[in-house]
């Protein structure tokens, strides 16, 4: 079959790759590519701006390619297919709430070691409490 026959990874298409290992190990994964915006991971839908889908973007099935991250050093392209899953209208908004918990541990976290790691003469932290204020403060300045 010629090149330009097979199919080639784009946005709207379904890829399986298998991820190659430094030891010769492989991995299947498959995942949509769709748009920046209607990216969702825990959906597998790929961003064409992962490095992933710019590693492969506009090969032809079949095509093994360098993709470096850990230990993969090959991506070989096993199928390309249309999308299988739909966009979600509200991705955005899901990354949004995702990123914004992520931040909000974060700062907990930072409130605990800060407190663990401090005693002064009128007695140590105690952060219960503490952090939701600290976020709510911090929100409010963004």
């Amino acid at each position: 079959m010629a090149e330009n026959m097979r199919p080639q990874v784009g946005i709207g298409t379904h890829v399986t790759v298998e991820l190659i290992d430094e030891q010769g190990g492989r991995e299947e994964f498959a995942f949509d590519v769709t748009t920046d915006a209607a990216a969702d991971v825990t959906r597998n839908l790929l961003s064409v701006e992962a490095p992933l889908v710019q590693a492969i973007r506009g090969k032809f099935e079949g095509a093994e390619v360098d993709y470096r991250m850990g230990d993969i050093c090959r991506v070989r392209i096993v199928a390309v297919e249309p999308a299988q899953t739909p966009a979600s209208p509200d991705a955005a908004a899901r990354r949004q709430a995702v990123l914004e918990e992520a931040r909000r541990k974060a700062e907990r976290t930072n409130a605990d070691m800060f407190a663990s790691s401090f005693s002064g003469k009128w007695g140590d932290y105690n952060t219960d409490g503490m952090t939701d204020d600290l976020t709510d403060d911090l929100t409010d300045k963004s």
